[in-house]
């Protein structure tokens, strides 16, 4: 997982109460990581034309970019309320959600996003802003939703895939920085050919499958478990889809990890149908992490 020295977190305002849960978040994600806060209200109206500034006659503060600014300063003010160590900057910027959001990603540690919102972030329903913004950002993606649990687990899908590495280390850092343990979960349906190109015999144990898959799984956590020998991992394998398995399973941890692109012995973690169904039915908030390329 790529570790920008400086980098922000960055966090998508509106003025709603989702937006607002999303700060509280994003301040306390920010202190873990001993980072500043940047947050951001995307401002779509000047891209449609629409008069931003107060009507003739109107009060000198009205207008829509006023209240874009004041959005933006109670989101500050939140967040100094809650961690006065974290130094906190917001801006307005002028652009559509996605298009906003991916850019700021670009220089951002974590991004994290209402489940939810209104005003220039009213794209931000759980649907095609979050989706995008996970699937094409270039640092993890943090969607604030279900019920917050303090001392909640940290909860990772693993699908044996090497690109599903970068969400395995997120998980453990996450896990040391919250100081929770860390729940290793594997959903297989099927058993799965070992390599490209090999059948699968017509008879299998399924028993012994399952061991073999455990095995390997558990083998590709260990190296993490030697940077991190102070979280407490717990294996998880379980028989289901990927989707229905890690909502369920969501339904007891403080947060969710999942990796973006997963192949492999147990394919199926893809930030598609499966990330898709996690962001819309979690019952926790939601990390997406894409494989990046290592930059400082």
């Amino acid at each position: 997982m790529t570790i920008r020295t400086g980098a922000p977190v960055v966090v998508g305002v509106d003025g709603s109460a989702a937006g607002l849960d999303a700060v509280r978040v994003a301040v306390q994600e920010a202190a873990h990581r001993r980072r500043a806060l940047r947050v951001v209200h995307a401002f779509i109206w000047p891209l449609m034309g629409v008069p931003v500034g107060p009507a003739p006659g109107a009060p000198a503060g009205g207008g829509l970019r006023h209240e874009a600014e004041r959005h933006v300063a109670q989101a500050v003010a939140e967040a100094g309320r809650l961690a006065p160590q974290v130094p906190v900057t917001g801006v307005v910027v002028d652009g559509a959600a996605t298009a906003v959001m991916l850019a700021e990603s670009r220089d951002a540690a974590l991004v994290v996003l209402g489940h939810r919102g209104l005003g220039g972030f009213t794209e931000l329903l759980v649907g095609s802003v979050s989706v995008q913004v996970s699937a094409r950002a270039h640092c993890p993606v943090l969607v604030v939703r279900g019920e917050p649990r303090a001392g909640g687990p940290v909860m990772v899908g693993v699908d044996g895939s090497e690109l599903s590495t970068a969400a395995i280390e997120f998980a453990f850092a996450e896990a040391a920085y919250r100081d929770v343990p860390l729940v290793a979960v594997h959903a297989w349906l099927f058993p799965s050919p070992a390599g490209p190109g090999e059948a699968l015999p017509v008879a299998y144990d399924g028993d012994y499958r399952a061991d073999d898959v455990n095995r390997i799984l558990a083998e590709s956590i260990a190296g993490y478990l030697e940077r991190h020998p102070q979280v407490v991992v717990r294996h998880r394998l379980v028989r289901g889809t990927a989707a229905h398995v890690l909502v369920e399973e969501s339904k007891s941890a403080g947060l969710v990890v999942v990796g973006a692109h997963g192949r492999g012995a147990l394919s199926g973690l893809l930030l598609g149908s499966v990330s898709h169904a996690v962001l819309h039915h979690a019952h926790a908030p939601l990390v997406v992490v894409r494989h990046q390329p290592e930059r400082h």
